[in-house]
């Protein structure tokens, strides 16, 4: 069919089947494939092409002064057919029409729009490519066309099947499908959606397939059996099909034959794409009961105002030519009537008289209320359109090509038309922007449809909302779930899944040799939670989980408590021991006069109590919550505390050796040397250098409070670290060096010939002093947390008893219940003289 014009546009459609011989079939001798079976929908394809360019040459504002012309083409559903019209096309070889005198040279064609198919539209721009021929496609959807290296004169205002999966996989996000099934065609499309499902899928963490089948060409039945008992034995309640509807009928023949021989298929829900959402030829009573439901991928509906009454003014013409001979083969379709019946059929055929009323028939030619195909042919004649338009409207002198040259209407060239193509961007009257990316691919939006069996038996395909494509935020869904009609007892969504989601307190333990969607929940560690998540999380330092490991809670806190009972019994221990000073000091007080306290210096026994009171007082800095200040203060209150204990003890043990060696001739010198200043003097330079080691050991590497999580998992030991070890060993070691010296000085004194001998009480007091500490080291090394704490105030505690019961218990009995003894010839006397 053709129009002439200054400038003529190509269209590559199908009106027809190829029968006869099926391609790739071979004989002895080749035959010729010719075409047969008037295919309605194709025709309409055509006419609304037709439309669009007589509304073009109406249009002032479109093309001013240039008329629009065009040349179709029938591919007769083959490639072979479909192909050798592209070349002629692009060729120029086209069987001659009038055209204009003064146009003489240029192309014959400007752009071509078609083919539908993606297959013929590989073959086909592989070739037109060479000749820089633009191809506007409508139809074609396989993602590989997108190639813009190999493709790089093709474009379409169909979204690609590309995005048609990111679309598809979108739905199944939404509803929750992990678990589908995929049927494919063993073409270009399908093949191509089948390897970007799979990476998109994988990519998108979208799902997993139970299975991935190609439909066969020559309807196979021991394949499509085979499918189908697949299809009854999976668990994957959602099947997706990426084939056109011819393998759907098919399909769904095998689908009534299993039903009808073994059991019930249904259950099933079926995801359409772009390929069969739409054909009513499976809108059948027959296969609506596995059908129904259907959700289906479909090309943007859209509205063309006027092309309603172009289709209704297509009538036959008298003459008779390949110009008319298409429109006649309309007419016998639609009035099934024959304008030249055969004479062996003159009986049963009636006779079309050109005067048929048109309005007066029902035919899915005039149905305009679903106009798919036909919307994406109106926007890609208008694509060229505006794209031969601002060629035209380039100003001399500002264009795009070399030196800002311009084209030329009698000497167009082909890729200068490409180039103002990418450019193209206008807005159709429905509404919708066309324009095309660096691809090729125009904005993409899908309708999603549902099919509806209505209680009065027809079938209804509902649109129930759309997906469209954004560079900024991806694939916009937007679904009325309301309107959707479920085909499944419930009336909801089904569930379609490998392996139920885990619940929370475990994680996802993948089946061995299955896909990733096919799991056990295998319960989280200790530490670790999971809230419906495929991975158990570890709980942060402070916090762990709970027994249902379905949230984090706050560690337990693990130190010494003034609360718990140890804590308590330590606590009261210390008190009672600095009560216990306090009660001595004041009898010695009380008592200051007498010659038992007066002995050996009174002076340094009520600083020894007091030293003591300190000792049983520090115990305390070891209970509670850690701090700072009472880390850095417990060790060096206990040490400075003790080496004034010890330094006392160290110094009367001292005194006591010296005054024996002044009772006899000779020796009364010694005292001279150790006096009552000299003995404050040692006391005080004894504790300096202690304080000495604690202030140093303090600035340089202090103690500090530290949160252990090795010794419990699930606790907290709230403990003071040492900071520097060196200064924690110097600080005990000196300790060690005064009690060790004390004890030896006092052994050797043991036996000096006093009644009241302190030196024994000394030599008794050093010994428990020194046995405790030592059972300590290995103690508090072996326990841990508080227990370290513990015992450590324990041996404070027990020391500090140990002093002070050895070296004042026999004072205090004497004081308070043998006065009699308390006098100075009772001190003084010797063991010989006492019987």
């Amino acid at each position: 069919m053709h129009k002439p014009g200054d400038v003529v546009l190509g269209g590559l459609f199908e009106l027809h089947l190829t029968s006869v011989l099926d391609e790739g079939t071979f004989t002895s001798e080749p035959q010729q494939p010719h075409c047969s079976d008037f295919n309605i929908l194709g025709f309409r394809h055509a006419m609304t092409m037709a439309f669009a360019v007589e509304e073009i040459n109406k249009n002032a504002n479109l093309l001013p002064n240039v008329t629009l012309g065009y040349s179709l083409y029938d591919n007769c559903g083959g490639l072979l057919i479909g192909l050798s019209a592209a070349i002629s096309l692009a060729s120029g070889r086209e069987e001659q029409f009038v055209l204009q005198q003064n146009c003489s040279g240029i192309p014959p064609v400007i752009g071509i729009v078609g083919e539908m198919y993606s297959t013929f539209s590989i073959a086909i721009s592989d070739v037109l490519g060479l000749y820089k021929m633009p191809i506007v496609s409508y139809y074609a959807t396989c993602s590989c066309l997108s190639d813009q290296q190999r493709f790089p004169t093709f474009f379409r205002t169909i979204p690609s099947d590309a995005f048609q999966v990111r679309a598809m996989i979108q739905i199944l996000k939404y509803f929750g499908w992990t678990w589908v099934g995929l049927l494919i065609s063993g073409d270009d499309y399908g093949l191509h959606v089948a390897q970007s499902f799979q990476s998109d899928l994988l990519q998108s963490g979208g799902g997993c397939l139970a299975y991935l089948e190609v439909l066969p060409w020559e309807g196979d039945q021991n394949e499509l059996r085979r499918i189908v008992e697949l299809m009854k034995t999976s668990t994957a309640r959602v099947v997706m099909v990426f084939a056109n509807k011819f393998r759907m009928i098919q399909l769904m023949k095998e689908v009534q034959i299993f039903v009808v021989v073994r059991q019930n298929l249904t259950g099933l829900q079926w995801i359409a794409s772009e390929a069969w959402s739409a054909a009513s030829v499976l809108q059948t009573p027959v296969l609506m009961p596995y059908l129904r439901g259907t959700l289906g991928i479909a090309i943007r509906r859209g509205e063309i105002p006027g092309l309603m009454d172009f289709l209704l003014q297509i009538h036959p013409e008298e003459t008779d030519n390949k110009q008319t001979n298409m429109v006649r083969q309309y007419w016998e379709y639609v009035f099934q009537c024959k304008f030249k019946p055969t004479e062996k059929a003159e009986s049963s055929e009636t006779k079309c008289t050109g005067q048929e009323q048109i309005n007066n028939v029902e035919t899915e030619f005039l149905d305009l209320s679903n106009l798919r195909p036909e919307y994406n042919i109106y926007k890609a004649v208008y694509a060229l359109a505006y794209a031969l338009h601002n060629m035209l409207q380039c100003e001399p002198g500002r264009g795009p090509f070399s030196r800002n040259s311009c084209a030329n209407q009698k000497s167009l060239e082909l890729w200068q038309m490409v180039h103002y193509l990418t450019a193209v961007n206008f807005t159709t009257s429905f509404g919708d922007q066309v324009s095309f990316d660096e691809n090729g691919d125009a904005i993409p939006i899908y309708d999603i449809m549902n099919w509806q069996w209505l209680p009065d038996g027809r079938t209804e395909v509902v649109n129930v909302g759309d997906v469209k494509g954004s560079e900024s935020k991806g694939e916009e869904l937007l679904l009325h779930e309301d309107k959707i009609f479920w085909n499944f007892e419930s009336k909801k969504p089904p569930r379609s899944v490998c392996s139920e989601s885990c619940p929370a307190g475990t994680r996802m333990a993948r089946k061995k040799g299955q896909p990733v969607c096919c799991y056990d929940c295998v319960p989280c560690p200790e530490g670790k939670i999971s809230n419906q998540s495929s991975e158990c999380f570890l709980c942060p330092s402070d916090f762990w989980s709970s027994p249902q490991r379905d949230h984090c809670v706050l560690k337990k806190t693990e130190f010494l408590s003034y609360n718990e009972p140890l804590g308590i019994c330590l606590t009261t221990s210390s008190l009672l021991g600095t009560f216990i000073c306090v009660v001595i000091l004041g009898v010695f007080i009380h008592h200051r006069q007498t010659p038992m306290v007066r002995a050996n210096n009174s002076e340094l026994s009520f600083l020894l109590l007091v030293s003591l009171k300190f000792c049983f007082l520090c115990s305390l800095l070891f209970i509670g919550q850690p701090r700072l200040w009472t880390c850095q203060l417990r060790h060096a209150a206990f040490g400075i505390s003790f080496v004034l204990c010890v330094s006392c003890i160290l110094v009367k043990t001292v005194v006591v050796v010296a005054v024996f060696k002044a009772s006899k001739p000779g020796g009364g010198a010694s005292l001279k040397w150790f006096g009552a200043v000299q003995q404050r003097g040692t006391v005080f330079l004894l504790t300096s250098i202690q304080a000495a080691i604690c202030t140093v050991w303090l600035v340089s590497s202090s103690p500090a409070p530290h949160k252990n999580t090795q010794y419990h998992k699930d606790k907290i030991v709230y403990e003071c670290v040492v900071g520097s070890k060196v200064g924690f060993a110097v600080l005990f070691g000196y300790i060690g060096l005064l009690a060790l010296l004390s004890f030896l000085l006092a052994f050797l004194a043991r036996n000096l010939p006093d009644n009241f001998n302190e030196a024994k009480l000394i030599t008794f007091s050093m010994l428990i002093f020194c046995a405790v500490w030592v059972a300590f080291v290995p103690a508090y090394i072996n326990s841990p947390g508080k227990y370290a704490d513990a015992v450590e105030v324990f041996a404070i505690l027990a020391s500090s008893f140990g002093l002070l019961m050895a070296l004042f218990g026999p004072k205090c009995y004497i004081i308070l219940l043998r006065p009699e003894r308390n006098t100075k010839k009772a001190i003084m006397g010797r063991k010989t003289n006492k019987k």
